[in-house]
């Protein structure tokens, strides 16, 4: 009896760590900006780049938390994503390492509806985490596709100038 009741109570811890907020992460992260994304009118995302250094100081863990106002397939995520990388970082879309990095990111992202986000969390020499909803959803093992997935918002060359500006709370 005693032995199935810890049975029990060792698989409900199962879900607790499944499904811990990207804030334990980064505990004392605070909000440094926040901006949305727009495309010809339409509201895409609302995003907001939370750490525990403002301004945004290199190789300090954050969090990159989109909310989503539009249904987004998991496919256009990983397919724009990966356009973005290669556009930022001059890697071939045909490389084997953007390839991996697909088969990452097919894991890390998922279809979205209005209203669901998803918040990436960087973490420096580590890698990143991937959380939907406040469940985390996969783990990326690799500092090298973390730098280039978070350099779509944060670098200098980014396509959306404006939002990287109010994500780093320029503006």
């Amino acid at each position: 009896m005693v032995s199935r009741l810890l049975l029990v109570c060792l698989l409900g811890l199962i879900p607790l760590g499944a499904s811990a907020s990207w804030r334990e992460a980064v505990p004392e992260a605070r909000l440094v900006g926040q901006g949305e994304l727009r495309f010809f009118g339409f509201r895409i995302y609302d995003a907001r780049l939370w750490s525990t250094t403002a301004p945004l100081q290199a190789q300090t863990p954050f969090a990159l938390e989109l909310t989503y106002h539009r249904a987004i397939s998991r496919d256009d995520f990983v397919r724009t994503s990966l356009e973005e990388i290669a556009r930022l970082s001059g890697i071939p879309e045909d490389s084997s390492r953007l390839r991996d990095w697909r088969a990452q990111m097919h894991k890390a992202f998922v279809d979205v509806q209005p209203g669901e986000r998803i918040t990436g969390v960087y973490l420096p020499g580590r890698g990143c985490r991937f959380y939907v909803n406040d469940r985390l959803q996969h783990e990326v093992a690799d500092p090298a596709f973390a730098e280039a997935f978070f350099a779509i918002w944060l670098d200098p060359r980014s396509r959306d100038q404006a939002l990287r500006r109010s994500l780093l709370g320029e503006r």
